[in-house]
This record gives structure tokens, C-alpha cells and sequence, in this order.
């Protein structure tokens, strides 16, 4: 044999052995499932029961790299008939489906080019056809029972005078009053002329909306009585968020336009529900509330539509967490809320108050996302999901999605609840995940995520996240722990309140007492550690950065870095107050001592930044503030801007960069490896 051929077959042989090692060991630069890949999953979204309970509609989001968004489309499944692709709209989403009366139509909102407009369509398929055709964008809608009107939310037009300012003085706002409001209106149809070229030939015709709202107000929700003749709705002085705090209920008589009756209580209320009879209302309310109710539970009210009638009488009060009203039928309320990790369907019976977990058809899941009822309250569908799946749809005959087998072949994690003393004694639940080819002998490299919120939680899935890859680092060879630290939701209102002039201290004792758990049980390699987070979880990230060198690296998304700075140039300044229970000018050293920026002296970790250009939330200065400090004491860091965006990243291919930033950031100071950006 030819030596050279021979030593070439060496060279090789050892080449690939030595490529097979370093995937054994974790050094794997490009994951087996892609980035893309897993960016393209299909997802399904709200659905929707019809009235008489035999069909279901649902959304489903697919990803459109070339146009580089989501696309939103309604399904439908009739009976006992396989679900159909309903909606095809080439420029945009279809979302929001809502079935008519009889059961035989389905209204939608959809932007196709002229704004966001009401469009119907048969529940049999067939082309959809436009309600209205309004200069501004309708935000929400729904039908008269009698099926021949619909009411809709849209925001007011500018009227001559600010046009005429505009084309003078050009563009310009006022702080706390550049806003529209939204107000209510209803169009009266038959659906036999709108569909009937015989009856009505013009293709162009729209019905006329009228006006049922009016005043120096902003209307945010509405509910149709059973009855159909009266209208109660959600209204603001604006529609800012801290003005949910003054947030009251009307009751509107249609016939007359006169008001029946209004709740205005000091705090904040919340409309949910009609009662089946038409004589009562369900709605929440901080009542008088208005320094807590951020992270107390929300209480739920029942009152008469009378103006003098009896007091609102309190339901629910000793359940102890927040309450998602999904509906009131002849059958009682129901109501979603979290259970630690799970998220679980109740049922409220409203004469007696007796709270019972809701009976769910088989197969059962742990995640309850939304649910839908007939009108008579016999048949329910909900779409949810198992701890090892996507969410999928449910109906009454049973599962009628699969998304899940999008995952097949899929180097899934396993996923495992564990529990830990923090470090004032308080019992902390983490998510750990693990590599589908765990090795208890091996210690593993350990990746911390924290969720935002502060009332987020994290829950047991195959591939959590949206900008951190954690189911190609659980391939590439690490354990990531995700932790639902104080404040969390899903643990009761007392754990909610345990950050209240506590942020960040204690959040940072939740992680690190978890990755101390890890490490007395010799699972982690505490020489390569990272954390990150979005939202809250990167204020924790940053928090954790000029606190503690235990990680070797940390990214920071969206993430406060100065309380003070925040308080003066977020859109939710409440929260800041209610939180840290004053104003910088009030207490300005609780201020620095939940500031990640008050020790950036003692920051050493680098740290990657990654923040949206137009983040009202956040706002992109805290990004700049941490990256200076940073870099003025030579810690190795990155801040990368997403141009275009606010507190979220909402499109695919800037999505796909911040998981890549992140890929390579850990990747350099966990893995020691030098990964480019790929350029296709």
C-alpha cells in the first residue's frame, strides 16, 4: 500500500476520532437540530368553541423567513372532520376568530393592506369578505347575539385641527398625552345581502358603523349582554398603562344611550363577564389599591345591573393566586390559574363559592393555555400542553393537533422539578434540564435562565425560550437550570411579595443557592457556569454581574441596570413604585441598593448586552449605562442593538441573531471556542 495513502488514512481516521471526542465532551459548534429549524416551529394559538359546540377554530403561527415575519392563519375543524387551513392572506395575519350566533360564520381581524378590518367568512371555506373598511385599526370586536351586528374598539382619527398642526410644525408629542383614544362603535348587517349578489351587487359596499361611545375617555373591553340590548365596557382616562389604575366599568343601554350603571372604585377595575341571565356582572378590582396590587392576587366581584341595587358581593377571595377568567355559563365560572408549574382549569360555582378543579376530557395535560365553551356550557375545547410537547388543540372528541411530532428525532432534554432551601430559608423551585444522554458519574458545565416578569414561571418543556438555545446546550453537553426565584407566579401571593424592597437581593439568593444544590451534588463543573435572562431576568442577570464572579459569563437582554434612571423613563412607572415602595426622591438609597449599577466597581464577568433600539419598557439606556460602566472598568462586554424593535425581538431573523449572539458568547468563555456569525 502507498505509505502516503496510508498516513492520509491515519491523519483522518484520528481526525474523526478526535472530532467524535470533542462531541462526546460537549464541544459541539453546530447543533444537529439548526437554529432555524427550531425558529420555524409551528405553533398553535387561541381557539375558539363554536356556540353550539360541534366545531372549533383555532390559530396557527408559522414562520415566513422571506418576508421575515409570523404569520397568523385560522383553522377549522368540523365535527368529527379533520381541522382545515381556513384563511390564506398573502400580506398578513389572520387572528382573533370569533363564530357567529348560529354557528355557521367566523369573523376575523385581518390587515390586508387597509388597516386592520373585520372580515367573514364561511365556517365551510370559500373567500373571506370585509365588514369594514375604517381609517384606523380595529383592536378588538364581537357579535350582538342576535348575529346581526358587531361591536368594535378603534382608535379615534385625527381630527382637522391636529392634521393642520401636524402639516405646519411637523411631527412632535407631550409627554403623558401623545395618545388616541379608542372608543366603541357598532355596524347593523344581514348576512343574506352581504353575501347575496342578487340582493346587494355592489362589491364595495361596507356597512355604516355608528358611534356608541364618546367622551374624554378610552374604551379598553366590552361585552355584549345575553339579551343583546346593553353593552358594559372597560374605560381609562387614557390608554397609558398607569392609567389602569383608574380604570372603571360602564353599563350602556343601546336603545336609549343612557348609562344603567357605572363602577368606580378608587383603584383599578376589570371587566370579565356577564352572567347567562343577563342580571349580574363579574369583574375584578383592586378596590382601593393602589400601591400592591402588582403582585397580589386579583379579587374577583359579582354585582347586579342595577345603580342601587345590592353591594358587590367578593367570590374567590381565599384562593391564593391570580385568577383568568375564561368564562361564565349556565355551568358556573371558570377560571385558569397556575399551580406551581402547572397551569390547571377551575370551576367557580358562583351561588356557593366552592372552587373545584374543572373535569378535563383525556387526554389530560399539565399546561392549560386558554379554554372555550358552547353556549351552553356542555362542551369545552382548550389548547394546551404535556410537559414533554407543543401545545396542541383539544375538543370534545379529543386531540385534534400534533405539533408535537415536529419534535421527532429531536435530541430533546429531559426536564426535572427540583427544590431548594434559598438563603433566608425560603423554598425555591427550579426547572433543571438535562442532556438526553445524562451521565450522573460526569460533572456537566451549567447555564442559568431566569424568566422575566418578576411574575413569569417557568415550566417543564422540550425547547423553552425564544433567544437562548437550551435544547442545543443541553446537546452540546451542559445542564441548564431555569428558576422560578420570589416573585414568581404559581406559588401564592405571600411568595409573590417576597422581592417587595427586595429586588434583586433576594432573586440573587434564589440562583445562587441553586447552583450551590447543584454543586453539593457534584452534577456541575463550577469552572464553567453562565447565566441569563430577558426582561426582569436580565435585570437579575445584570444584578448578578457586579455582585458575584461565580459565572464565567453573562448576558444581560433587556435588563435594568439603574432603578433610577428606569423609574424616570419607563412606560410603567407604577411598577418601580409598588415594588420599591417610594420614589427615588423619597428613598433614594433603596434605589441604589437594588441598582446593579451602584456596584459596578466590583463587576467582573463579561457580559454581553442585547437590547431593542425602541424599547419603552426598558429603555435602551440602562443598556448603555451597564455597557459603559462595563467597558470604563475593562470587563469584557458586547452591546448589540436590535434595530426596530421594542421589549421583544417579534421577528425571525433578528430573532435568529440573538440566538447566535448568545450562542457564541457562551460558546467563547464556556466552551473556549471561536464561533463565527454565519453569513447563510
Amino acid at each position: 500500500m502507498n505509505k502516503r495513502i496510508l498516513l492520509c488514512g491515519i491523519l483522518l481516521q484520528a481526525s474523526l476520532t478526535q472530532a467524535q471526542q470533542m462531541t462526546a465532551m460537549g464541544n459541539l459548534t453546530n447543533p444537529s437540530v439548526s437554529f432555524e429549524k427550531w425558529i420555524s416551529l409551528s405553533q398553535v394559538g387561541t381557539v375558539v368553541l363554536s356556540p353550539n359546540g360541534a366545531n372549533i377554530a383555532y390559530t396557527v403561527t408559522s414562520t415566513d423567513w422571506k418576508d421575515n415575519s409570523y404569520d397568523a392563519e385560522i383553522w377549522v375543524s368540523r365535527g368529527t372532520q379533520p381541522p382545515f387551513r381556513l384563511t390564506h392572506n398573502p400580506k398578513g395575519s389572520s387572528t382573533s376568530p370569533k363564530w357567529s350566533p348560529d354557528s355557521k360564520w367566523i369573523a376575523f381581524l385581518s390587515d390586508r393592506g387597509d388597516k386592520s378590518q373585520i372580515y367573514l367568512i364561511s365556517a365551510e371555506g370559500g373567500e373571506a369578505f370585509p365588514l369594514t373598511k375604517e381609517d384606523e385599526n380595529i383592536s378588538a370586536f364581537a357579535w350582538n347575539p342576535d348575529g346581526h351586528q358587531i361591536a368594535f374598539i378603534r382608535n379615534e382619527a385625527d381630527s382637522k385641527t391636529t392634521k393642520s398642526i401636524k402639516d405646519h410644525f411637523g411631527a412632535f408629542g407631550e409627554e403623558g398625552k401623545d395618545y388616541k383614544l379608542s372608543h366603541l362603535w357598532v355596524i347593523h348587517f344581514s348576512i343574506d345581502s352581504l353575501t347575496n349578489p342578487s340582493i346587494h351587487p355592489d362589491s364595495t359596499f361596507w356597512p355604516i358603523p355608528a358611534r356608541i361611545t364618546s367622551g374624554n375617555f378610552t374604551v379598553t373591553d366590552f361585552k355584549w349582554s345575553p339579551d343583546g340590548q346593553t353593552i358594559a365596557y372597560s374605560r381609562q382616562p387614557d390608554p397609558l398603562i398607569p392609567s389602569s389604575i383608574h380604570a372603571g366599568i360602564d353599563v350602556l343601554d343601546l336603545a336609549t344611550r343612557k348609562l344603567r350603571m357605572t363602577i368606580a372604585d378608587p383603584a383599578g377595575d376589570e371587566l370579565l363577564a356577564w352572567s347567562p341571565d343577563g342580571n349580574n356582572l363579574l369583574y375584578s378590582s383592586a378596590v382601593t389599591d393602589t400601591l400592591s396590587q402588582y403582585y397580589k392576587n386579583n379579587r374577583l366581584f359579582l354585582t347586579p345591573i342595577t345603580p342601587s341595587g345590592p353591594a358587590p358581593k367578593e367570590i374567590a377571595a381565599s384562593f391564593d393566586e391570580n385568577k383568568s377568567v375564561q368564562d361564565w355559563t349556565p355551568k358556573g365560572i371558570f377560571f385558569i390559574a397556575s399551580q406551581r408549574t402547572k397551569n390547571v382549569l377551575f370551576h367557580l360555582d358562583p351561588a356557593t363559592g366552592e372552587i373545584t378543579p374543572a373535569t378535563q376530557p383525556a387526554p389530560p395535560v399539565d399546561v392549560i393555555n386558554n379554554a372555550s365553551f358552547s353556549l351552553d356550557g356542555r362542551q369545552l375545547a382548550y389548547s394546551g400542553r404535556t410537559f414533554t410537547g407543543l401545545t396542541e388543540i383539544f375538543g370534545p372528541s379529543g386531540q385534534l393537533t400534533h405539533l408535537s411530532d415536529q419534535l421527532k428525532g429531536w435530541p430533546l432534554p429531559t426536564n426535572e422539578v427540583i427544590q431548594w432551601k434559598s438563603k433566608d430559608g425560603t423554598t425555591i423551585e427550579g426547572i433543571l434540564l438535562k442532556p438526553a444522554n445524562y451521565d450522573e458519574k460526569k460533572k456537566y458545565p451549567l447555564l442559568v435562565v431566569i424568566h422575566g416578569g418578576p411574575t413569569g414561571v417557568d415550566r417543564p418543556e422540550p425547547v423553552p425560550t425564544y433567544v437562548y438555545p437550551i435544547m442545543q446546550w443541553c446537546e452540546k453537553g451542559a445542564l441548564v437550570l431555569r428558576v422560578n426565584y420570589r416573585g414568581s407566579a404559581g406559588y401564592g401571593e405571600k411568595f409573590r411579595a417576597l422581592n417587595v424592597r427586595n429586588l434583586g437581593v433576594g432573586d440573587m439568593w434564589d440562583v445562587i443557592s441553586g447552583v450551590d444544590y447543584l454543586n453539593k451534588k457534584g452534577w456541575i463543573d463550577t469552572t464553567r457556569m453562565g447565566c441569563m435572562g430577558w426582561s426582569q431576568g436580565g435585570y437579575i442577570s445584570a444584578f448578578l454581574t457586579t455582585h458575584t464572579p461565580i459565572f464565567k459569563a453573562i448576558s444581560v437582554g433587556a435588563g435594568i441596570s439603574d432603578w433610577e434612571t428606569y423609574y424616570v423613563s419607563t412606560d410603567i412607572t407604577p411598577f418601580t413604585r409598588q415594588y420599591l415602595k417610594a420614589t427615588p426622591w423619597e428613598d433614594k438609597a433603596i434605589y441604589e441598593k437594588t441598582s446593579p449599577i451602584t456596584t459596578i466597581d466590583e463587576a467582573k464577568t463579561p457580559t454581553l448586552i442585547q437590547h431593542g433600539e425602541l424599547d419603552h419598557r426598558v429603555p435602551i439606556s440602562d443598556a448603555y449605562e451597564l455597557y459603559r460602566g462595563l467597558q470604563d472598568r475593562n470587563v469584557p462586554s458586547r452591546l448589540i442593538v436590535y434595530k426596530g424593535f421594542g421589549h421583544g425581538i417579534t421577528k425571525p431573523k433578528e430573532r435568529l441573531a440573538a440566538v447566535w449572539h448568545n450562542w457564541q458568547w457562551f460558546g467563547k468563555y464556556i466552551w473556549g471556542e471561536d464561533i463565527p456569525l454565519p453569513d447563510k
